[in-house]
């Protein structure tokens, strides 16, 4: 659906079926190969980027608009000297064409840029109701936390309410912390319209033109038609982590995350990660055992702190990569907005590098998809405190 009043074909194309995923992963930031990135940034501090391969959609085309180079005219005097013998002079009409220009040729990695406000195309896409973040299946039974063990209790006291132990360990010091089973995380609205499903296609003309939004319920459902005022855009925090300098790798669970931010009371102000090279075979047996947890998360407040550790376990911690002992902090309100991508996703990854610049990243799998998808993810970048 073009805007433009020429014929000149959309710069942009897109449709999917299923609006549900794609509202999820846009509303994964809320607060490469081809396809759409979405890029928000909040106090110069937090990045957050969706990416959204063009597999997502069921029809994806991007055509570069035609650039003209102009050139400046060339004026011939009748008596100029005849040319030398060689290709046959220009015409007057082919003088003409140098005059109006030629067309460019555009480069195949072609990219075209656009800033709008997020929270109306969400809204947008949820216009219906249908458009609810996707769940995520849960990858654990382990729903409550181990509780610290007061007075020499015995062994079932470190054990969770359905017989399993249940990892990472919390216990609060200095009379504060978590408290109770809290439900931090946005209630999940996937499944309440049964399967009912809303489709979009996006269509952009190019600068200056609206992002069009044709919303279409199915079974010949009623159809919304949105025009979303666009920007140029502006300069964005860049937050690269080097691969070359990164200290810490850890991929594990996105239940085990989640599970833990959501318990940290919402008056904490930081959110320390600390992480621990694995001990060498001698260490470890002078020591007996590792007397310090591969990972451990502390949060810290006004009202007290709370610690979370994690142990060498790969049904925890699939992948743990530390070459050094490592300890940031970073802004709890800064890590909570991660909770909305973190909900729905099913692997986290985290890295750390030697500055303190933490990328975490969450894969969003595709409902129903096949293995030669390629699933979007979200990716949080955060720089850490100053000490």
């Amino acid at each position: 659906m073009s805007q433009n009043g020429s014929n000149s074909p959309d710069i942009l194309n897109a449709s999917v079926e299923d609006v549900r995923y794609l509202a999820s992963l846009l509303r994964g930031v809320h607060f490469s190969t081809a396809g759409l990135t979405v890029t928000v940034e909040e106090a110069r501090t937090l990045v957050a980027v969706a990416f959204i391969f063009a597999q997502v959609f069921d029809d994806f085309d991007v055509v570069p608009p035609k650039r003209t180079r102009q050139r400046s005219p060339q004026v011939i005097e009748e008596e100029d000297e005849l040319p030398e013998p060689g290709p046959a002079p220009r015409t007057p009409r082919a003088m003409q064409q140098d005059e109006e220009g030629e067309d460019e040729v555009v480069p195949e990695n072609y990219t075209t840029a656009f800033q709008i406000n997020l929270n109306v195309l969400v809204d947008c896409l949820n216009i219906f109701g249908t458009a609810g973040p996707v769940t995520a299946p849960s990858a654990t039974t382990h729903k409550k936390w181990t509780k610290p063990v007061q007075g020499g209790g015995g062994a079932e006291d470190n054990q969770n309410s359905d017989g399993g132990e249940g990892p990472p360990r919390r216990g609060g010091v200095n009379g504060g912390g978590g408290s109770g089973q809290r439900d931090l995380l946005p209630v999940r609205l996937g499944g309440q319209m049964g399967d009912k499903k809303t489709s979009v296609r996006l269509t952009y003309s190019g600068d200056g033109y609206p992002l069009v939004a044709v919303v279409t319920e199915e079974s010949g459902g009623p159809t919304a038609t949105c025009e979303i005022t666009t920007y140029q855009t502006e300069p964005h925090l860049s937050l690269e982590i080097n691969s070359d300098i990164v200290v810490c790798r850890i991929i594990l669970k996105s239940s085990w995350l989640r599970d833990a931010i959501s318990e940290i009371d919402p008056s904490c102000e930081r959110l320390t990660f600390i992480a621990n090279p694995p001990l060498d075979p001698n260490a470890r047996r002078r020591n007996g055992a590792e007397s310090q947890p591969r990972l451990r998360i502390q949060a810290d407040g006004t009202f007290g702190s709370t610690e979370m550790d994690y142990p060498n376990d790969k049904e925890v911690l699939e992948t743990f990569d530390c070459r050094q002992r490592i300890v940031f902090s970073y802004r709890f309100s800064h890590i909570t907005k991660t909770l909305r991508a973190l909900s729905s996703s099913t692997k986290t990854s985290m890295r750390i590098d030697e500055d303190g610049l933490l990328s975490l990243q969450f894969l969003m799998p595709k409902p129903h998809s096949t293995s030669d998808e390629t699933d979007g993810f979200v990716e949080f970048r955060c720089l850490a405190l100053s000490e």
